[in-house]
Parts: structure tokens; C-alpha cells; sequence
């Protein structure tokens, strides 16, 4: 199958203590058109987390859509993840490239700094993520990434650019119109009355963006 590109909503997952109902949300998302999903989860036991990320890999395959974990080399090798997704503090990049190989996608976080992004585009990252976009629920207190930087790493930087942090439709028009390739979205996604439409919402906003 086609690997999808890194265009569009890119769904991370929300905590939750209900495995098979973060699995049904995440169906729902890729049945209103998401083909990029991000397995977040710092709070279940390994067993827990192995056994979801089997489940998500079988779902996102179903619907054509990539997997990535968060932070988590081995888990993405032990479930056939397509990559991972690395904060600052969580590994180095140059070893995480070379355990991945040139099949696997790469992402970092690069918070605001675009000689972060650089240095991380330099050690293989496919791309990179600025954040957060706006005030953001999961993370209240994280630094804020302007207009005007997602504008500029669009600009200047040979990689996809990613925003997260406190995206919703209503706020999206301005960082997409920015050039901005992929949106991570949590609650606006996960809390939706309709995640479907609302995934769907996000996809079509990226449609109409296209030359």
C-alpha cells in the first residue's frame, strides 16, 4: 500500500484508561479522513501500552494510515510501527535514525527554535514540530511557538512542518495558510462530540489550501 504523505491532520492520542475505547475514537478519526496517528501514552503498563499499539497498527494499516510512537524506539520496533516521535529529552537523534534505517519517519520536537529544527533535519528527522501554536490543555504551561516562526521554518527549513498546541478548526486557516504540513490535535479531535466530522473538518480545510 501507498504510504500516505505527511500532509494533513496528524491525530495524537489522548490519555485514557479505556483501551478499547481510545481504539473506537481512533477508528472514528480515520474514517473522517485522518492518515497520520501518533500512540501518546505515559501512563499505561508496558503490557497495556504493547497491546494498544498492536491494535492501533492494525487499524491505521486497514485505512491505509501511518502509525507513530511517541518516544518509544522499542515499541515501534515490536509492533511495526511506521515511526517514532521525539521530544527533546528523549533520545539522540542520530542513534534513533540509525536504529530506524531509512524505512521508518522520524519527527522531532523542535518547541520554538529553528536551529533546533535544523540540527534535527541535519540527524534525519522527516520532520519537525513547533509548539505550542496556541495555549494548549495538555500542556498549560509550554512555551509559545508565533505565527510568524511557522512562517518562517515553512520558509527556510528542506522538511515538513508540524504545529501542536491548543489547535481547533476555528484556529487552524491561519498556520495551514502559513505553509504549516501536518497538525497534531488532541482534545479538538478526541473531545469532539463527532470525531469523525471533525476529522474530516480538519481534511478538508488542508483541501481547500491545495494550488
Amino acid at each position: 500500500m501507498r504510504r500516505p504523505e505527511l500532509r494533513g491532520l496528524y491525530a495524537v492520542t489522548p490519555e485514557s484508561t479505556d483501551g478499547a475505547a481510545l481504539l473506537r475514537q481512533v477508528e472514528a478519526a480515520l474514517a473522517g479522513g485522518c492518515r497520520i496517528v501518533q500512540l501518546r501514552d505515559k501512563e499505561s503498563r508496558m503490557s497495556e501500552r504493547l497491546a494498544r499499539a498492536h491494535a492501533l497498527r492494525a487499524a491505521t494499516r486497514r485505512h491505509g494510515a501511518l502509525l507513530l510512537i511517541n518516544d518509544d524506539l522499542a515499541l515501534c520496533q515490536l509492533v511495526d510501527a511506521d515511526g517514532v516521535h521525539l521530544g527533546r529529552d528523549d533520545g539522540d537523534l542520530h542513534i534513533a535514525r540509525a536504529i530506524l534505517g531509512p524505512g521508518r519517519i522520524l519527527g522531532a520536537s523542535c518547541y520554538a527554535d529553528l536551529d533546533a529544527a535544523r540540527s534535527a533535519i541535519a540527524a534525519g528527522a522527516d520532520y519537525v514540530a513547533f509548539g505550542a501554536a496556541f495555549a494548549s490543555p495538555t500542556k498549560p504551561d509550554a512555551a509559545s511557538a508565533p505565527l510568524a516562526l511557522y512562517t518562517r521554518a515553512c520558509a527556510e527549513l528542506d522538511a515538513p512542518v508540524c504545529a501542536i498546541g491548543g489547535i481547533t478548526v476555528a484556529n487552524a486557516a491561519p498556520l495551514i495558510d502559513a505553509g504549516v504540513d501536518l497538525l497534531a490535535v488532541i482534545t479538538d479531535l478526541f473531545s469532539a462530540p463527532d470525531i469523525e466530522a471533525r476529522a474530516n473538518q480538519y481534511q478538508r480545510l488542508f483541501a481547500k489550501a491545495r494550488p
